[in-house]
This record gives structure tokens, sequence and C-alpha cells, in this order.
């Protein structure tokens, strides 16, 4: 299988880019599975305001003070986030110029895309929701709409400012998606995350989750190692 997608990928990529990017052959919903029962095993905590969850994916609300903005029964439960948005890698491909996201579904290349571990996060369903597609940046002020979890949305200019501690790891993860699958970074974007990048080094958790999805997908993120 992973042969038959490193060919795939070679052939019918429209960059020829491939550096090291999935080729395990799991799709979407069996990435899900291997992030709540393997990576975060011992790990329990949102990306977002790293706030515990159960092995249910019940969010503990007191951990970190959230406090739901709109929609209480989605903020319960953890969902799975793509730091780099499927919007973002997916419309820069064929298939989604015809459907959207729906069309791409027997696409190998957005398949292996959307089912990347390096680019799942765990967050809150409530701000998966909210940030949906939207951009990461500054926001002017502190619009704090979750209590006392350091994230913002800004809805009208469709963009999120995550909390400093993680701006490093969301620029490592859109440098390796560019590296891997050839996504194309905007010049406003790259000067964004290569400050974010030397803000926020590297930590000992990225470490042991970049080596646990390479034990497990089969590839590093070069960003990270």
């Amino acid at each position: 299988m992973r042969i038959s997608l490193i060919l795939l990928f070679l052939f019918l990529s429209p960059w020829h880019a491939l550096a090291a990017g999935n080729t395990s052959g799991t799709t979407f919903s069996q990435s899900k599975k291997i992030l709540q029962m393997q990576i975060y095993k011992a790990h329990r905590t949102t990306f977002y305001g790293h706030c515990a969850f159960d092995a249910k994916k019940v969010v503990d609300w007191a951990s970190c003070g959230y406090t739901p903005r709109k929609q209480a029964k989605r903020a319960s439960r953890v969902e799975w986030e793509h730091v780099m948005p499927a919007w973002e890698f997916g419309h820069q491909l064929q298939c989604w110029q015809k459907g959207g996201r729906k069309a791409c579904k027997k696409d190998p290349i957005f398949n292996a895309m959307e089912s990347d571990l390096h680019n799942l996060q765990p967050a809150v369903g409530e701000m998966n929701g909210d940030r949906s597609n939207f951009k990461y940046g500054l926001i002017d002020g502190e619009l704090r709409g979750y209590g006392a979890v350091d994230f913002e949305v800004n809805f009208k200019q469709k963009i999120a400012e995550p909390a400093e501690n993680i701006r490093g790891d969301i620029a490592r993860t859109y440098f390796y998606m560019e590296q891997a699958y050839g996504i194309r970074i905007s010049k406003k974007q790259r000067q964004l995350f290569t400050a974010w990048s030397k803000l926020d080094p590297v930590d000992d958790w990225e470490r042991e989750r970049n080596n646990k999805i390479s034990s497990i997908q089969g590839n590093l993120n070069g960003f990270i190692q």
C-alpha cells in the first residue's frame, strides 16, 4: 500500500514535490482513532488552551477555565483540528475545483493530507468550529470569547489568534505541509510563521509527539527535528 501511494503521489501530484509526506494509507477516520488511542493516550490536553479531556473525549472546562462562547454541547467534546485547514490544502487541488471537499474524497493526495497526523491537533469542538478555515494572525486587543483560554477569533476579518506558546508549533506544521505536499504559503504567512517559529522554539512535547507520529506514520516533521 505504501509503495502504491508513493507512486500515485509522484505521478499525480501537480507539484512533484513530495519530500516526506504521509504515505501510510490511513484514512482520516483511522487517523482520529490513532490520535485518541495512541498519540494522546498519556497526554490528553487540547492544543488551544491546554484543556484536559478524558478517554471519551469529554472536555474538563474547569481544568483550563473554559467558558462556552455559544455552543456548550459542541464545547463539551474534543474534535481533531487541521492546523492547516482542509480548505487551505484542498482548494489547490483540481478535485476541489470540481466540487469541494466531497469531490476530493477519492483523491489519494487529498486523503494523504487530510489524514496526516502531523497536521492534526485536539481542540475543543466549539473552538474548532469557530476557527473554521480562518487564517492564523494577530488581532488587536484581547477579544477573549472562551473564558480564560488564550484564543481569539475575529469573525469579521476571519482571523484566529492562538496563544504565544503554540505559535511555533503552528508555524512548523505549515512549513511541513508546504515541504511535504507543495502547498503554497503566501509571503505574508511566511513572514509571520518564520517569526513565530523563532519566538516559540520546539519544546519537549512537540519532539515527543513528532517521534510518536513517525513510529506510526513513518515520517518526521523535519522542522521539529
